[in-house]
């Protein structure tokens, strides 16, 4: 008989909470007894952070389902982003791809490997420039020096916080959201 269950792996990764002020006993009771028992819950510089370490087939479904497991936990509180920064330095990026920091700094250069690294996005004309990481994820594993799967993880991150992102900001700024929209859709 074969299993056609999808696979489940154990993903660790964290999220920043909002909505909660203090971890008082009764509100991490509510939060362990919603589906975050697989989480420790802490205030660094005064904000709240859970970490995960979730089962799942993907790491999307166990974000996904970590930010639906504290927001529904009837708290009040609600996932700001998960916590890992998509903007990343030369030095991050080697970091991650437990490379030399010369060796990112001839691929952006294009003075190894195929060249197209990708540019910048901020800070340009800076000495310290930042990448974002999804876009240099990409670009590694489309040369073969990273896995697909670490592609996708960053993927899945990016989309979450952009989605993350933007319902803030639509319930923070609805006035300028709406304005945006009218703007972009010409």
């Amino acid at each position: 008989m074969i299993d056609t269950r999808i696979c489940e792996r154990e993903f660790d990764f964290a999220l920043i909470v909002s909505g909660i002020e203090t971890l008082a006993p009764e509100v991490v009771d509510k939060l362990f007894l919603n589906g975050c028992s697989d989480a420790t819950f802490s205030i660094q510089y005064g904000q709240v952070y859970a970490e995960f370490s979730r089962e799942a087939p993907t790491l999307m479904d166990a974000i996904m389902s970590a930010i639906h497991d504290i927001e529904e936990a009837g708290v009040g509180a609600s996932v700001l982003r998960v916590d890992e920064c998509d903007l990343v330095t030369q030095a991050e990026i080697a970091r991650r791809i437990g490379r030399t920091r010369s060796l990112v700094s001839q691929y952006i250069a294009g003075k190894r490997g195929p060249g197209g690294f990708p540019a910048p996005a901020c800070y340009i004309t800076d000495k310290a420039p930042l990448w974002f990481w999804c876009g240099v994820s990409c670009w590694l594993w489309q040369n073969n020096l990273i896995k697909a799967e670490k592609m996708h993880e960053a993927e899945a991150i990016s989309v979450v916080n952009n989605f993350l992102e933007q319902r803030q900001q639509r319930n923070k700024y609805p006035a300028l959201v709406e304005r945006a929209a009218k703007l972009a859709a010409h």
